[in-house]
């Protein structure tokens, strides 16, 4: 599939049992809910989907059973998240059997490398497949910083074609465009820097918790589309406590919760993480009620926002 860097690419959660077991079957119900949305593509097992925490198996019944579903209607990408090389490498070899149409690539996830350490593991991945590949930088989480400069440097790997900007810091957008122009296509994967990143000049947006909320998420991506500001920023005022969620270190179940309380999933994680209990459990599911409660009226239809 011939693949357009545009739009919201969400970050799918991998849903689970209360015993831990892979649910696929209400994995596929939730892609379905999103591709019913109007999303342009799907990212699978990234930082939301667990990757790290499920068996290399388990990531490759995920993949073929997504392909399946989804039947070519959008790309489907996978996370790439192991620890070492040769791993990723056999990962990238194994989706592109399974029918993937490209991947998002993080670092080698245990060991933090150097500039040179990093685009090597980058560069090797990349020499094992033909599909395109979108490079997830998130120095909060993963301790790898890949930098402005460095993408430049990686610009000349023909499948390297798009960027997921997780830094936080906003200021990166514009220096990534003043450094490699329009090499790359541009995602922000902060859910709540979304509108400032917008007015910067993105490409797609990998959303979180939009996926718990995906008319809405939809309509405010088709907003700032549409140079509707105005009424983006409403519906941004509304959205961001929900957007909050995703900037924790239990992103993943502050997420999944808002999947339940939404109606599209379950809440069960896979250990070390486990369920949200306790005043934590209170706070997060007032701010997510709090959402549900006052949930804005929108048009009907996913690009309602582009057609009025």
């Amino acid at each position: 599939m011939n693949i357009k860097w545009q739009g919201v690419f969400p970050a799918v959660t991998t849903q689970l049992r209360k015993d831990q077991s892979l649910d696929l079957d209400a994995t596929a119900r939730h892609v379905e809910a999103l591709i019913q949305s109007g999303v342009s593509g799907l990212v699978m097992l990234g930082s939301l989907g667990e990757n790290q925490s499920l068996a290399p198996d388990e990531k490759r019944q995920v993949i073929k059973m997504t392909v399946s579903h989804v039947r070519g209607r959008i790309p489907v990408l996978s996370g790439v998240a192991e620890n070492s090389t040769a791993a990723a490498c056999q990962y990238v070899r194994d989706g592109e059997k399974a029918g993937l149409d490209g991947f998002m690539l993080m670092p080698a996830m245990v060991y933090k490398g150097d500039p040179r350490e990093t685009m090597a593991h980058f560069r090797t991945v990349a020499a094992t497949t033909g599909l395109p590949i979108m490079i997830y930088n998130n120095p909060v989480s993963y301790g790898n910083d890949i930098t402005p400069e460095m993408f430049a440097k990686l610009a000349v790997v023909r499948n390297f074609v798009a960027l997921k900007e997780s830094s936080g810091n906003v200021r990166r957008i514009t220096d990534l465009h003043n450094t490699v122009g329009d090499r790359f296509a541009i995602f922000t994967g902060v859910d709540d820097l979304l509108l400032e990143s917008a007015i910067l000049g993105i490409d797609g947006w990998v959303a979180g918790t939009g996926i718990a909320f995906p008319r809405e998420n939809q309509n405010l991506w088709e907003l700032t589309r549409a140079n509707r500001w105005e009424e983006a920023r409403k519906l941004y005022r509304w959205f961001t406590p929900l957007l909050h969620l995703d900037t924790h270190v239990k992103f993943v179940q502050y997420i999944k919760l808002a999947v339940r309380e939404c109606g599209l999933g379950a809440e069960w994680v896979r250990a070390p993480r486990l369920p949200l209990a306790g005043r934590e459990r209170s706070e997060i599911l007032k701010v997510i009620r709090r959402g549900i409660e006052t949930r804005p009226a929108l048009p009907a239809g996913p690009a309602a926002a582009r057609r009025t």
